[in-house]
């Protein structure tokens, strides 16, 4: 059961105000959440198999083909910072 102080730490945690009406609003929402998990647990699943992804997935890599590059100066056309036929970047540090 999430109490209003739980609300209220997660608020700090968070960093963000709630309110006196908001921490009563997110802790009526949470316990709701909480209760739906509830009914899940009650479910019987013993004999269903794990589901890691909700659809079959193979090896979605598509090969590692080399392939031409596009030319230095079409690149650079779409930006503002660029120098000596470089990318100019803010300097890290």
């Amino acid at each position: 059961m999430i109490t209003k102080e739980d609300v209220e730490h997660i608020g700090w945690l968070a960093r963000i105000e709630i309110n006196e009406q908001e921490t009563v609003e997110y802790m009526e929402k949470l316990n709701s959440v909480l209760e739906y998990f509830g009914q899940l647990d009650k479910v019987p699943t013993e004999d269903v198999a794990p589901t890691y992804h909700v659809a079959e997935v193979y090896n979605v890599f598509r090969e590692d083909v080399a392939e031409e590059c596009l030319p230095q100066e079409t690149v650079l056309a779409n930006t503002e910072h660029k120098q000596d036929g470089t990318f100019r970047v803010p300097k890290i540090g």
